[in-house]
C-alpha cells in the first residue's frame, strides 16, 4: 500500500511539474471554419493573449470543410499534450446528431478546456412583412402555414437551428431556405426574396437602423448589449427560448488534466479582464466562464438539446 501510494504521489508530482512548464513549444489552435468568421476572429484574439501569458506562440490554423469535420478530425488526431487545441462552437454539438457518419465523436475524442463567449442572433423580417413583433409574426405564420420562409447559412448552422428551435417551441410551420453562407442568405432577406432570418446581431444591427429590415427579437436569455431596445424571443411570447452562437476550446482526448486546468484558468482570467469584456460587449459578445467539469456538462446538455430538435424536425444532411 505504501509503495503504491508513493508511486501515485510521484506520478502526480511529475504531471504537475510538466503542466507548470507547459507550453514548451508553439501551440496550434485549429479553427475548422473559414477565416474572418467569429471562430477565427476570437481564436486569434485569444491566441495573442495566451501567448503573452504563457510565453509561447499560439498559432491559428484555419481548416474549413465538410461542415467543420475536416479541421476537427485533424485536431482529434493530434498528440494529446496540449500543443494542439480546437476552437469549436455549437455547430459541433449539433453535428453530433446531424452528421452520424462523422469520423470523430466530440465527447470521446476531445477533452473540454474552456468556453470563450456567446453572441446573440437577431430575428429580422423584410419591411414588406406586415408584422412588428413576434406575436404578430406567430399569428401570421399560423394563418399561412408553410408560406413564410426563413433563410440560413446552411443546414446545421446556428442560424438554421435557431429557426428550427423557434418553429418547435412556437409550434409554427415556416419553410427553411438554406444557403451556402450567411452573406447570400442576408442578401436575399434584404432584397425581400426571403421574408425572415435569424442572423448575427452585429451583422444585422446596421441594416435595422437604416430601415432595410425590421428587428423583432434577439435570441439570448437577456437583451443584447448592442440592441437593448429589442426584446428577447422569450419576452415576446416563446418562454425558455435560447439560441445563441457560442465558442469554446477543446483538446485531444487524454490531454493531461493539469494542462486542461491551466488553460482553463488562463482563458477564464483573460475573458474576465475589464477591457476584454468592454471590447466584446461592443461587438455583441458576452464572455463565458466555466470550470473544465462545468464545461463538460454544458457540452453534453447542448448535444442533447439539439438532438431533440434535429429528430423532431427530421433534419437530414448527407456527409
Amino acid at each position: 500500500m505504501c509503495r503504491t501510494w508513493l508511486i501515485a504521489v510521484a506520478l502526480w508530482s511529475s504531471a504537475l511539474a510538466w503542466a507548470q512548464d507547459y507550453p514548451t513549444r508553439p501551440v496550434r489552435i485549429v479553427v475548422p471554419f473559414a477565416a474572418g468568421g467569429p471562430a477565427d476572429v476570437y481564436a486569434r484574439f485569444l491566441g495573442q493573449r495566451l501567448q503573452a501569458a504563457l510565453g509561447q506562440p499560439f498559432v491559428v490554423e484555419n481548416k474549413p470543410g465538410a461542415g467543420a469535420q475536416t479541421g476537427t478530425q485533424e485536431a482529434a488526431q493530434a498528440a494529446p499534450d496540449g500543443h494542439t487545441l480546437l476552437m469549436m462552437s455549437n455547430t459541433h454539438t449539433v453535428n453530433e446528431t446531424l452528421l452520424p457518419n462523422r469520423p470523430y465523436h466530440l465527447m470521446r475524442d476531445f477533452a473540454p478546456v474552456a468556453p470563450v463567449n456567446y453572441s446573440d442572433l437577431l430575428l429580422v423580417v423584410h419591411p414588406s412583412v406586415p408584422v412588428s413583433n413576434v406575436a404578430e409574426l406567430l399569428a401570421l405564420a399560423r394563418s399561412k402555414p408553410g408560406q413564410l420562409n426563413y433563410a440560413s447559412s446552411g443546414p446545421g448552422t446556428p442560424y438554421h437551428m435557431a429557426g428550427e428551435l423557434f418553429k418547435s417551441m412556437a409550434n409554427v410551420d415556416i419553410l427553411h431556405v438554406p444557403y451556402k453562407g450567411s452573406s447570400g442568405a442576408r442578401t436575399d432577406v434584404l432584397a425581400g426574396h426571403v421574408q425572415m432570418m435569424f442572423d448575427a446581431v452585429t451583422a444585422m444591427a446596421p441594416q435595422v437602423r437604416t430601415g432595410k429590415v425590421k428587428a423583432l427579437a434577439t435570441t439570448g436569455r437577456t437583451r443584447s448589449s448592442i440592441m437593448p431596445e429589442v426584446p428577447t424571443v422569450t419576452e415576446s411570447g416563446v418562454p425558455g427560448y435560447d439560441a445563441v452562437i457560442w465558442l469554446g476550446l477543446m483538446a485531444p482526448a487524454k490531454t493531461p488534466p493539469a494542462v486542461l486546468r491551466k488553460l482553463n484558468a488562463e482563458v477564464a482570467r483573460i475573458v474576465a479582464l475589464p477591457d476584454v469584456k468592454q471590447e466584446w460587449a461592443a461587438q455583441g459578445a458576452t464572455a463565458m466562464t466555466l470550470s473544465v467539469e462545468e464545461f463538460d456538462r454544458y457540452l453534453r446538455a447542448d448535444i442533447e438539446k439539439w438532438a431533440q430538435i434535429v429528430h423532431k424536425a427530421g433534419i437530414k444532411v448527407e456527409n
